[in-house]
């Protein structure tokens, strides 16, 4: 397209020309982002409407109750040291919790053996109010500007003219967008597949904060790790054979397993790094598309989690079910991931629209403290939150007739300090490739083939200019990672040749006994 070609110019809604649809604004070119946003805010405002009434990604799920047992530290050390957090404080304290799993590109219908991340969030009903973590099963994502999001999750959704699966609008998004690469090698090698909701990791995916009581902080990672339930994936074979069956294995799985009282366990883990750019590593580590090394920032395990109860009624608990990366407590903070912060506006308007203005008044989403805000009325409201001595004449603050006051800090608030300017800039450190290619080093063999089996399965219905820039990618990664999937598409244009020439040839013979010409219909 020719850049004065106006007709296919992108705009926003008020028609706009739009000049960068892959940056938001941030102080300096890693972030805070800022409010004005204005094209990200509508963007995403009108993304996160698209559908009614089911979620529009991890519309299908599964859930269950349990606890959260701390062990009061964090490795051999005290965790006062790096958080204030409560939860965490004390070993063998425990913190109820709802859990949801979930596909994400899928419907409500979809099937549980789809190749897709998995949703893995976590409700704590902490004496501080509701925390959420909410994640997936893998470690990175897809994309690391939330700008990108709404593009990304339409190139994976069926095509809006046919309603069915089209891998080459995924990889059309994917090939235009280099830093996928990493999450695209874990996503088509058996990872991609989980066996189930029990045998899979969960991670925040997102940089978080940890800040202690002088208001120090430090940068954390989330990792859930299955305890006495081990890890499995499916090949693609298997994932096969089983939705031959049933599209609901994983729901399944869990449910009977809680039944017969085969409680699933996860170890809670976190890898924590000093809160500043670290310039010795070759990337920004609030990239979300990143890994941090194990060995470098080790696994820390702070808690366990079991699930030892099922819904009573999957809609009331279930699908009504509302997390948000926004609503953290006293002792955990944001970072200034530009992914973490666009989810956090994102989650919690999708809630407010998809279930209602009123969606934290419902039981599994209120928290277990004492609620009294200031806010009133709105869709469905059927309760009023309020202190008990507080005058139901007075909803707002500052008041000096008997209204709500402010609560003392917890400890001396966490306040980091920029002086960037503000822009609309790729982070300075993608390095997109070099752990893309670690990581398929780190396969097992029969891992690396399932993986180039399936990257050239979805690959090969791919316009070349297409094949050529995953080829081109996955050769940055790895020469031989490239190589392999170069190699298995001209093996399958070559099987698709003779394949042709065998059907036409049937075809023939058929219209000879026939007497009918294969020129027509």
């Amino acid at each position: 397209m020719e850049k004065n070609d106006t007709n296919r110019i992108l705009t926003n809604r008020q028609g706009h020309p739009i000049s960068d649809n892959q940056n938001i604004r941030t102080i300096g070119n890693r972030g805070p982002s800022t409010l004005e946003n204005y094209h990200f805010i509508e963007k995403i405002s009108h993304f996160d409407r698209e559908r009614i009434p089911e979620r529009v990604v991890h519309a299908r799920g599964a859930g269950a109750h349990g606890y959260f047992e701390a062990y009061g530290k964090v490795g051999q050390e005290s965790i006062s040291k790096y958080t204030r957090a409560k939860l965490f404080q004390e070993a063998g304290k425990r913190t109820p919790v709802f859990v949801r799993f979930s596909t994400v590109v899928g419907g409500t219908h979809s099937s549980e053996t789809d190749r897709d991340p998995r949703g893995f969030a976590v409700k704590f009903y902490t004496e501080d109010g509701n925390w959420d973590l909410v994640g997936n099963n893998l470690k990175i994502f897809f994309i690391r500007d939330p700008l990108k999001f709404p593009d990304m999750v339409h190139a994976f959704k069926v095509d809006p003219v046919t309603n069915l699966p089209n891998p080459e609008r995924m990889f059309d998004f994917v090939s235009n967008s280099p830093e996928a690469t990493h999450m695209i090698t874990f996503v088509f090698s058996p990872w991609g597949i989980p066996a189930n909701y029990r045998q899979m990791q969960g991670s925040g995916v997102n940089t978080y904060k940890w800040v202690n009581q002088e208001g120090e902080a430090v940068l954390v990672k989330y990792h859930w790790e299955p305890l006495k339930q081990g890890i499995k994936n499916l090949t693609q074979k298997e994932a096969s054979a089983i939705q031959a069956k049933t599209i609901s294995h994983a729901t399944q799985d869990l449910y009977e397993a809680i039944e017969r009282g085969d409680y699933p366990e996860w170890e809670l883990c976190v890898q924590i790094m000093s809160d500043d750019e670290h310039p010795e590593l070759d990337f920004d580590p609030l990239d979300p598309t990143k890994l941090w090394d194990h060995e470098r920032f080790p696994f820390l395990p702070v808690g366990k989690m079991v699930l030892d109860q099922n819904p009573e009624n999957y809609f009331a608990e279930v699908e009504q079910a509302a997390f948000g990366t926004g609503v953290l407590v006293d002792g955990l903070d944001f970072s200034d991931d530009k992914l973490l912060q666009g989810r956090t506006f994102s989650y919690s308007d999708t809630q407010r629209y998809r279930v209602g203005t009123n969606y934290l008044q419902l039981p599994i989403n209120a928290p277990k403290t004492r609620v009294a805000t200031n806010q009133r009325d709105g869709q469905m409201a059927y309760m009023v939150d309020r202190a008990p001595d507080q005058n139901p004449h007075v909803t707002y603050e500052p008041s000096s007739l008997g209204g709500l006051t402010e609560a003392k800090p917890a400890g001396k608030e966490h306040q980091p300090a920029y002086s960037a300017k503000l822009v609309r800039e790729k982070i300075s450190r993608p390095n997109d490739f070099k752990q893309a290619g670690e990581t398929y080093l780190q396969f097992e063999d029969w891992e690396r083939e399932e993986l180039i089996s399936n990257l050239v399965d979805a690959l090969k219905i791919c316009q070349p200019v297409i094949q050529e820039k995953m080829i081109g990618y996955f050769t940055e990664a790895h020469s031989e990672y490239g190589r392999r999937v170069a190699e298995g598409l001209k093996q399958a244009q070559v099987d698709s040749t003779h394949l042709g020439s065998d059907a036409a040839r049937d075809g023939a013979e058929k219209a000879e006994h026939s007497g009918k010409s294969t020129d027509g219909y």
